[in-house]
Parts: structure tokens; sequence; C-alpha cells
């Protein structure tokens, strides 16, 4: 299925990594392209840029309000920001680190959302950026695979809430070769956790591309999430 138009997107966390990646993609396209994130997108030609702390929910209201105003319709919203932490056993794990996972992996979609529904903007399509590590459980990732677990659901919550013609999904994007593969794959302990060698193995063959490809890629399957249950995960690969 060829892929319709997008004319208007948002797009989070596009400082960098998969974020910059989508912006650049819609860029290329010709779309008008929103952003937010923490450092600021490097790129030119944005039709609205601002920076902000996604854990402070507050200051992301307000972001989200200068962001779209004005704007009464989005073809695409692609919420990307994230948080990896630290791969450790869950018993390790400090309290304070799951907090911030949660907060801006989850809910600081919440504010965005919420946004979009309160304005009454009408949006074509909503994919969170998930991972394969929210279903599978693996050692080691701990707080990210509660927030991704977390944030699957709560996709499919506000499934209900949206109107039905904007189609709702979170999304496995498969691997990525960005700088949280630094610390994966340099830093973090191979022998404890296992499912990193798999990662390291990947890192430099087809299997991790770069932001650029992994973005293009995503973008292009859109079209087939129309195929899947509206508020589901769907990892790219079934795609």
């Amino acid at each position: 299925m060829a892929a319709p138009s997008i004319r208007s997107a948002l797009v989070t966390g596009n400082s960098s990594g998969l974020g910059l990646g989508f912006t650049r993609a819609l860029l290329q396209q010709g779309a008008r392209v929103y952003g937010m994130s923490r450092r600021g997108c490097p790129e030119t030609g944005l039709a609205g840029d601002v920076q902000v702390d996604l854990a402070d929910f507050d200051a992301t209201a307000r972001a989200m309000e200068t962001l779209v105003d004005g704007v009464d319709s989005l073809d695409l919203v692609i919420l990307n920001a994230g948080l990896l932490g630290h791969m450790q056993r869950m018993q390790d794990a400090p309290m304070d680190e799951l907090r911030l996972l949660m907060d801006v992996n989850t809910f600081a979609n919440k504010v965005i959302l919420d946004t979009l529904l309160r304005r009454e903007i009408r949006v074509g399509q909503i994919v969170a950026m998930s991972s394969g590590a929210s279903v599978s459980g693996h050692a080691g990732w701990s707080g990210y695979s509660l927030s991704k677990a977390a944030l699957n659901m709560m996709m499919q919550l506000y499934a209900h809430e949206f109107p039905q013609e904007t189609l709702i999904n979170s999304l496995a994007p498969g691997l990525v070769d960005t700088a949280m593969q630094d610390y994966l794959c340099e830093e973090s302990d191979a022998e404890a956790f296992p499912v990193l060698q798999r990662l390291r193995a990947a890192r430099g063959t087809e299997d991790m591309p770069d932001p650029d490809t992994a973005a293009a890629r995503v973008i292009e399957v859109l079209p087939r999430l129309r195929g899947s249950t509206r508020g589901s995960f769907v990892d790219i690969r079934h795609l």
C-alpha cells in the first residue's frame, strides 16, 4: 500500500536519533513538521519547535499549547521521546529512576494526547514508539520495559477516546543504531544480561540501521497499521 501524503506532523524527541530521522524524512516529503525535545531540533525549516523537559508536565503542557496554537489538524503524531535508563536488575533499580522513566516514556505522552483532545485537533494517525522490551521481559531492561509496557496499554486506552477516524497504535521500530546503543553495546554487562549479545552482534549490520534509514522504513509502513486493531501494540517485523 502506498503511503498517503503526510502534510503535517508532530514529532517528539526530535533533537537526535530516531526522532531526528523522522523529522528529516517528513521534511523531505514537504510536510509541515512540529517538534518538541529537551535540546531542540538541529534541522531548519520546521513549522514549530519547542525545547522542554518532558519530565516537567506543567512545562510540557505549556509547550504544547504554544506549539499547536493555530493548528486545527495533524496528519501524523509520532510520540518518540524516551529514556533508556540503566541495564540493571529490578531489585537494583532506584525508585527515582523508575519514576523518571515512567514520567518521560509514558505519562508525558498523556499530557500531549490530552492537549490534542482538549483542543479538538483532528489527527489522522498517532504512533507511539515502543519496544520489543515492552513484551519480552528479558533480564536487565527493568524500568525501560515497565514504562514501555505501560505506554502500550495507555495507547490502547486512548484508542477508546480519540475519534474512530484516528488510527492509533504503539509500534516497536526494531533495532536502531542510536546513541542508546553506545551504552548498551559498549558499557553494559553482556554476561549479566545475555540479551545484549544479540544487540552487539547486530550492530554494524543491516539488522541495526542508522536512524535515517529506520525512520524512513517506519514512515513507509505506517499505512499497514490500518490492518491492525486500534490501540494495539505492533512489532514492525510483523508488518
